[in-house]
Parts: structure tokens; sequence; C-alpha cells
């Protein structure tokens, strides 16, 4: 990936100067910053970004700078990297499932912070790294609604199996604590406080006093249909805690998505438009477009002619196809695009910070995102 030195004001400045033909990734440092104390400033606990979702050294070099200091990683290589940029950094290991070589890497690390939901999990870390100093979470599992799509299904342990987790770790040496994660683009607050009461209800069974509840990401990221009242949430938590524990613990959360999706947005080009007004992008679902077919969330999206100016306000909905000769290169639904739309033409879609990166592919010789640095979006 090549990431621009040069910063531009906005990227209609630079999609006109330049004329990319290849996918562009518009990164503005200055939202990023304004969210991250957004999260700092509202959120009565310890705010760890998730690496996964933008793993990016601009992202985290700017997190620093905001004043994040934790973060949640998922691998070997997320832990390199956060030790490579911020030697000091807190880090928690929060993927429950490792290798033994995973786990004796993320020792060696000097992470003091581990998910589980498994015994055997716990049997693997009980093995490698001593109890002293070191916390591990025990991720719940709820059938709660609100989320696009449920975590739940992969990771997580229901409240029967979590007491006696929990049980094992105090009795084993380690710091215990709570984790659970409402689901990816959760907008019903509700759902925290469904898990907080189940977490207090695991710790109250179990016995045991924990010492943090990770209370997962989540976090509904800007979408076509508003932005999220970030704050009502990190009260309905606060609230929540203060009534499920007699003693009260310490709080932490991890956003990915909600943290960077507004940062930046993603510049498309048309390759051609055939016979049936079918558009073809010179990106798809094995690039930057990837959550598409998964997540069903409104984005917004705008057409720019590369030589300026503007399109039609007169839309027709047309059928999207990504650049690939695969038939599954398709978006799920139809765009509504102007009717004079043309070939090299932009379309950009914002809101775009999160899982483009990471999961963009070389699929049919495609994939050559660039990242450019702009003032404003």
């Amino acid at each position: 990936m090549n990431i621009t030195s040069k910063i531009w004001n906005s990227p209609s400045d630079y999609l006109q100067s330049r004329t990319p033909d290849h996918p562009v990734h518009f990164f503005a440092p200055s939202a990023l910053q304004a969210q991250a104390k957004r999260f700092l400033g509202g959120f009565n606990g310890l705010v760890t970004y998730a690496v996964k979702a933008n793993p990016e050294q601009a992202v985290l070099s700017n997190l620093l700078a905001a004043g994040v200091t934790a973060f949640d990683v998922a691998s070997p290589n997320e832990i390199r990297l956060l030790r490579e940029l911020a030697p000091h950094a807190v880090l928690h290991y929060n993927n429950p499932v490792r290798s033994k070589s995973e786990i004796e890497f993320a020792h060696k690390a000097d992470v003091k912070s581990y998910s589980i939901d498994g015994f055997r999990e716990f049997e693997k870390i009980e093995g490698i790294i001593p109890p002293k100093g070191v916390e591990i979470s025990v991720r719940i599992k709820l059938p709660v609604s609100g989320a696009v799509y449920d975590f739940g299904a992969k990771f997580g342990a229901t409240p029967e199996k979590a007491i006696e987790l929990l049980r094992r770790v105090k009795s084993a040496g380690y710091i215990p604590s709570i984790t659970f994660h409402p689901g990816t683009q959760c907008e019903d607050p509700q759902a925290w406080e469904a898990y907080i009461t189940e977490a207090a209800a695991v710790a109250r069974a179990a016995d045991v006093t924990i010492k943090r509840l990770n209370v997962g990401g989540g976090f509904p990221a800007k979408t076509a249909n508003g932005t999220p009242d970030l704050e009502h949430f990190f009260n309905v938590i606060d609230e929540a805690v203060t009534k499920a524990f007699p003693i009260r613990p310490a709080l932490v959360c991890e956003p990915g998505r909600a943290m960077v999706a507004q940062s930046f947005t993603h510049a498309t080009r048309v390759k051609s438009i055939n016979d049936n007004g079918d558009v073809y992008l010179n990106d798809g679902i094995y690039g930057g477009l990837s959550e598409f077919p998964v997540l069903d969330v409104q984005r917004s999206y705008t057409v720019f002619p590369p030589i300026g100016g503007q399109r039609s306000d007169t839309k027709t909905m047309a059928q999207v196809f990504g650049p690939t000769c695969d038939s599954l290169d398709v978006l799920p639904n139809k765009l509504a695009l102007p009717t004079d739309i043309a070939d090299d033409d932009y379309v950009i879609f914002q809101n775009m910070g999160a899982y483009v990166k990471g999961v963009t592919t070389d699929f049919n010789g495609y994939g050559q995102l660039e990242t450019v640095t702009v003032l404003s979006l």
C-alpha cells in the first residue's frame, strides 16, 4: 500500500489534480483525533482501540497523539506493530483463540491482559504465563439484539460456563475480570445494559469480585441515517454498572469501527457502464467494499466527475459491480446514481475508515489501494 507524504486540502483537490485510476483511501487525521477525544472524554474508563479495524501506522500514531494509550490486539503481528510504534502502550490480547506459540509471543512482549471463553484456552495460558499481575477476562455471550451481526456466534461462554471459568481464574491466582461484545454496529444501548446486568449476576454466582469489566466495542459509527449519540451509550453503560455491581469494577471499552470510520472516505472510479446501465467500478467486494455484502449499513456516497463540477440531481437505480472477473463481485443493493454518470467518474463512499486496508486483496491483479492524507473530508 502506498501512503502519500503530501497533505491535500480535500479529496476533490487530489482527484482533480492526479485523476488516479486506482482506489484511493482519504484520511483526515483531525477527524480521527476528534473522535478519539470524544471517547476519552465521554467514556468513564479505559479506552482501548481495536487495532483490527484499521492497523495503518498513521492511524495508530494519530490515536497516540490524541491520548490513546491502550490497544486491543488480536495477533502477534498486531502486538509487534504496537511494540515498535509505542513500546510502553498497554496491550489487551482479547482474541479468545490463540495457539501456544502465540501465547508465548505475547508473554515475551509483556502483554498482561487476556480473554478466554473456554477451559482449554485457559489451560494453555495457565501452562505458559505465571499468574502474578496477569488479568484474565472471561468472555460471556447472550442472545441480545440490536447489532448488524452477532459476535456471540463465534465467541463467548454461556453465563453458566462463565461462572465456572471465573472461579478457575480466581483460584489459579490470575486477576479475574469479565468481558463481552454486543456485536458490530449495535444501535441499541440496552444491549450493553443487558450484558452488564448478566455480568454482575455471573460474578455474584461465582462469588468473585471482578477487577474490571470490558464492555467491548460495537459502538455504532456514523451512517447515511445519521450520527449516533455516543454520549447516551456512555451514560447508559455507566448507570447500568453502578446499578448492577455492589463493588464497582473499573471499565474498559475497545472501539474499532466507531473510532476510525468517519475519518476516511473511499474513492472508486467508474471503469465502464454497460448497455443495461450497470456500473463497473475499479474496486469491489475483494477490495475496499468487502463489507457491503455482509454489513447492511446505509452509507453516504457522492459522484464526482474527474474535471470537477456536479452530475445531474436526477437519479436512477443502478446495479454496481466490482472490477474482477468473478460474478460474485457485486454490491448487494442497487445504488441511486446520477442519470448522466459516465466512465472515469469517481464514486466516493463516506465513513470508510474501518475494515478496508486490512481486508483488501490483490485478486485478479486489483487491490492497488493508495492512502492520501487530507485536511478535511
